[in-house]
């Protein structure tokens, strides 16, 4: 959208009679739509470099000490994560389609935060 004082800069010049009231909507038009296309090839910018890592950290709830922080290359995940749930029950019940989903989109940033309060724990998941 555009600023205030393009808006009002628009307005007074119809005010002024410099433009009609018709050219005034297509100039905030084709203002908006500059503004709109400038943060779509920011948000692409920002999110068309594809994650390269995944860290998983896991905090204790009381003390904020970090009793698990790993980063693993997104690369070997996959493998990462076959082997992962043969040694442990609770890694069969992350959803790895959607985590590969994630990382196909482009995504960059905490995927996941959970508090289990039985654990005391914080766990979170980011791709980076």
């Amino acid at each position: 959208m555009a600023s205030s004082e393009e808006r009002i800069r628009i307005l007074q010049m119809i005010h002024d009679g410099i433009i009609t009231a018709e050219e005034g909507v297509r100039l905030l038009d084709s203002i908006d739509q500059s503004v709109k296309k400038e943060k779509d090839a920011q948000s692409r910018e920002e999110s068309g470099r594809p994650a390269r890592f995944f860290r998983v950290r896991v905090t204790d709830s009381d003390t904020g000490k970090a009793r698990v922080n790993v980063r693993l290359p997104v690369s070997v995940l996959n493998a990462g994560m076959k082997m992962g749930a043969r040694f442990s029950t609770e890694i069969q019940g992350l959803d790895q389609a959607e985590l590969m989903k994630f990382i196909r989109q482009g995504t960059i940033g905490k995927i996941i935060d959970v508090y289990d309060d039985k654990d005391g724990e914080h766990v979170e998941v980011f791709l980076e």
